[in-house]
């Protein structure tokens, strides 16, 4: 079952929008490029962590009667509307709440014991990530479209920028000298940048776990091309100084230059990564048992202690749907899916795969960004004095495999086609206007996209549909997510009032402007971890099995209100040109939007069979056109009077 299913069950960017994006990025160019300090008071990384607040238990009336609130849209009925508000007020007060009283004292108890540093994270972790079977991609992970660079178009050239980039970053992660990011409030958790580098998952039979290698002794990445795994060291272990671009280049010719690399590899290790994980934990035991066994565990080790896995692709992608479709997928052999992932392709432009178990996409955009902005802005210095050191030839990391490993890489391999194939995907990039315009209107332009969203998605179908967007909470100790429930009594309003032809600018606008207010609430109370959601799960968590389910958690619409038919998140980068991510229900749509200062960006991911992603997009790009030619209109009768 995937992460977003079992979101849905249980009820993001995951978070992977993050509050005053721009200040870190900032923040981390103007730390990079200035001197640093030496010694203890340089160390800057975890400096805020003991002064952050633990992850609040939000009071149990104030999240039923919100969770009550947000069923009101999908409700059938008058009389279905009125049995979940007598299910919410016998949880409050009426046959149920001595169970569920009992049950908020257990998880306050839990919240505040000695030693735990968050109620959730454990359970999160674990429930989210680390125990669903399914397939990484495309249930877990996400991609993200670099804008490209005009002055390069190989893939040779492209990644050796991209990589001594990185190892700016990554030596101010290592360092700990990354600025930590803040909020007026105060700081951000930066607890999920140990697992940034040099950090894999590792298949399990029930469920897996995350290995990280000491950063001093793994200064090697991998590259992948055509299935094949080259390790090269970007520290040259005899003089222990960083190779320069140049030096990175020439490695990677090397590897495009050797014969075994241009061709398919015959047993492609990487195939059993796209698959179910108990497959690939079978697979991966098989691997280092038996005579072969300590020869594939070496080389399956250096693989894992990597930096991070760069994945050579001979594909020339243009649109987004194709470049979207090639970072994501490496046709089924050319990808690690354990690891962290640069994918570059042959015509120049790259991409990012994030292994989403143990940091959300607020740690990961903040690193591509870094290595995009570095890059663009001239800050790398791409051609200094290098490692002083005759080069090593990349080396091939070869497994000893059989016949039977041969046909389960095939069988995984044909698997993951088979599931990708059972998908669609669509891109709108937006160039009507972007964050800029929207601020002009007054309104936040996360919730100005929101509502296109809703809208888009009511004309296509004639009615609403769950909704989740990611919010972060970070602000907490060990804080990720918590669901910003975008579907509202307000939201609905506004779309059906866009459907009325008779309708005045003047009402549809006040209906706007309510829709968006609501969202801004929620998605600060969400900020501030008092969504319904995840409150919600660790009440359910502590139920002993002796004890009945309140009747508030069996009601059909508590499913039906927590199945994201709309599976939305933001990440916002002029350094991107698109990202996206897969649908958490068979039902629904992965919806992956950037706010732009001038654009907007979405990607769609479906089932081609239940779906119309192309018909969707089309549907958001008149939205944005509607929503704003109404402000305008209004705008313009108002200055009339």
């Amino acid at each position: 079952m995937s992460v977003r299913r079992i979101i849905a069950q249980k009820a993001s960017t995951s978070s992977r929008s993050i509050p005053s994006r721009n200040a870190a990025v900032f923040q981390t160019m103007r730390s990079f490029s200035m001197t640093k300090p030496t010694g203890e008071e340089s160390k800057q990384l975890y400096s805020g962590q003991a002064t952050l607040p633990l992850l609040p238990v939000p009071r149990l009336e104030d999240t039923l009667e919100k969770y009550l609130r947000t069923t009101l849209p999908l409700q059938k009925d008058e009389k279905s509307a009125a049995q979940t508000k007598q299910a919410v007020n016998d949880a409050i007060s009426g046959k149920d709440s001595a169970l569920v009283h009992k049950l908020q004292e257990r998880l306050v108890k839990r919240a505040t014991a000695e030693g735990l540093e968050s109620w959730l994270y454990d359970w999160w972790l674990s429930g989210a990530y680390m125990r669903p079977r399914d397939p990484l991609v495309p249930f877990v992970s996400y991609f993200y479209l670099h804008r490209s660079d005009p002055k390069v178009n190989n893939y040779t050239t492209r990644s050796a920028h991209i990589l001594k980039s990185m190892m700016a970053f990554r030596k101010m992660v290592v360092d700990e000298t990354l600025a930590p990011e803040k909020t007026k409030t105060g700081y951000m958790c930066m607890h999920g940048f140990k697992y940034l580098f040099n950090s894999c998952r590792i298949p399990q039979d029930e469920e897996d776990v995350t290995v990280t290698a000491e950063p001093e002794q793994n200064n090697h990445v991998v590259i992948l091309r055509n299935g094949h795994f080259y390790e090269v060291p970007l520290v040259n272990p005899v003089t222990n100084k960083e190779l320069s671009a140049a030096e990175i280049e020439v490695q990677i010719d090397r590897i495009v230059s050797d014969q075994r690399s241009q061709k398919p590899a015959e047993t492609p290790i990487g195939a059993f990564t796209s698959d179910r994980r108990d497959t690939w934990a079978a697979a991966r035991k098989s691997l280092i048992s038996g005579p072969n066994g300590e020869r594939n565990m070496r080389a399956l080790q250096r693989i894992e202690s990597s930096i991070i896995v760069l994945c050579l692709d001979d594909a020339n992608p243009i649109s987004l749907e194709e470049r979207g479709w090639g970072v994501w997928t490496g046709a089924g052999i050319n990808r690690f899916y354990d690891k962290q992932q640069f994918v570059v392709a042959a015509n120049g432009t790259s991409g990012y795969v994030g292994e989403h178990s143990m940091l959300d996409g607020t740690q990961t955009m903040r690193m591509n960004n870094f290595v995009l902005t570095a890059l663009d802005q001239g800050k790398i210095d791409l051609d200094g004095p290098g490692s002083g050191a005759v080069l090593d030839e990349p080396l091939l990391l070869e497994f000893a495999t059989d016949s039977t490993t041969h046909k389960e890489s095939e069988t995984s391999r044909s698997n993951f086609s088979e599931l990708m194939g059972a998908h669609a995907m669509s891109s709108l990039d937006f160039q009507g206007y972007g964050k800029n315009d929207i601020k002009k209107y007054k309104c936040s332009p996360d919730a100005w996209v929101q509502m296109a969203i809703q809208l888009a998605y009511y004309r296509l179908y004639n009615q609403v549909a769950a909704t989740y967007e990611a919010a972060q909470t970070r602000k907490f100790k060990l804080g990720r997510t918590e669901t910003i429930r975008s579907l509202s009594v307000e939201s609905k309003a506004f779309v059906e009032a866009m459907a009325d032809p008779y309708g005045s600018d003047d009402k549809r606008l006040k209906l706007f402007q309510d829709a968006a207010a609501q969202h801004i609430k929620y998605a600060k109370e969400a900020a501030e971890a008092h969504g319904v959601d995840r409150h919600m799960l660790g009440l359910k968590k502590l139920l002993e099995p002796n004890e009945e389910m309140p009747t508030v958690f069996k009601q059909p619409i508590h499913a039906e209100s927590g199945t994201w038919i709309l599976s939305t998140s933001q990440i916002s980068s002029d350094m991107f040109d698109a990202w996206g991510f897969g649908e958490v229900t068979p039902k629904g749509y992965g919806c992956a939007y950037a706010i732009k200062e001038n654009s907007l960006a979405f990607t769609l991911v479906c089932l081609k069979e239940a779906h119309q992603p192309v018909r969707f997009t089309e549907y958001l790009n008149r939205a944005l056109l509607d929503i704003r030619a109404m402000h305008d209109r209004s705008l313009a009768q108002k200055s009339k009077m």
